[in-house]
């Protein structure tokens, strides 16, 4: 405890069963690296009530049963590629976090945003989890080719990465609502009077956002003009809510 250093405090490759504590420590190298902890074994390591390290800050490979950290300890660019713990104190809100995964070294690191996910998922906060693991696909999207990161903002905006589901219900609904009345206030045109249902313009509308469920009403009516307009845009978007919901399911799937 209150270990004060100038230079590199040299942990790399350190075997401790037990707990190594250096709360309230003072470590400062900042031309170079103020700790170094890389491929470590540690039981705990405590930094707590540290002040911020100057200087930067290798935990690459490091296996922690527990890290006692506050966000504003790193806030430098740590190296944190292939660092495991099983336990992230003190419980802090997500957004508080996720800047020092971002400032890495070593650019984007999937391996770390799944370590603090899986760390929020233990404790019973699924929120945080979600949240971290919608900032990975964030950061992700920007190493992505230009056509790759239109499609990640569309997942985004639609169920966030499918992570809010919800989000595509809400679509639904309000597209659902808009075309329902307009389709109410219009009714299109049957394609053979004679042999055509009634109109229904809820399930007329469910049938154009829907792509695998038929209700019958969009082959047995065709709409004109601005209406027809508006039929095409449905379609396309309830499909890009369907594909979008689905690769998140797939994404939730493969992760567990």
């Amino acid at each position: 405890m209150r270990l004060q250093t100038r230079g590199r405090l040299n942990l790399r490759g350190a075997r401790t069963p037990g707990q190594l504590n250096l709360a309230y420590a003072d470590l400062a190298h900042p031309d170079g690296t103020a700790l170094r902890a890389s491929s470590a074994a540690i039981g705990e390591l405590w930094l707590r009530s540290a002040q911020p390290i100057r200087g930067a800050v290798n935990l690459r490979g490091a296996r922690l049963d527990l890290l006692h950290i506050a966000p504003d300890i790193l806030p430098g660019a740590p190296r944190l590629d292939g660092l495991a713990y099983s336990t992230l104190t003190p419980h802090e809100p997500a957004a508080t976090r996720l800047p020092m995964l971002q400032r890495d070294q070593d650019g984007y690191v999937p391996f770390a945003y799944e370590q603090l996910a899986a760390a929020y998922r233990r404790i019973g906060d699924a929120d945080a989890a979600r949240t971290v693991q919608i900032a990975k696909q964030r950061r992700h999207r920007t190493t992505l080719p230009t056509y790759a990161r239109l499609w990640g903002h569309v997942q985004d905006a639609a169920v966030g990465y499918g992570l809010r589901p919800m989000r595509a219900a809400g679509w639904l609904l309000s597209l659902l609502a808009v075309g329902s009345i307009a389709f109410a206030l219009h009714h299109p045109s049957p394609l053979k009077p004679n042999e055509s249902p009634a109109f229904n313009a809820v399930f007329y509308a469910l049938d154009l956002l829907l792509p695998i469920i038929d209700f019958g009403q969009e082959s047995a009516f065709s709409p004109t003009g601005w209406y027809q307009a508006l039929s095409y845009a449905l379609i396309i978007t309830g499909w890009i809510l369907a594909t979008t919901v689905a690769a998140g399911i797939t994404r939730t799937v493969s992760r567990q």
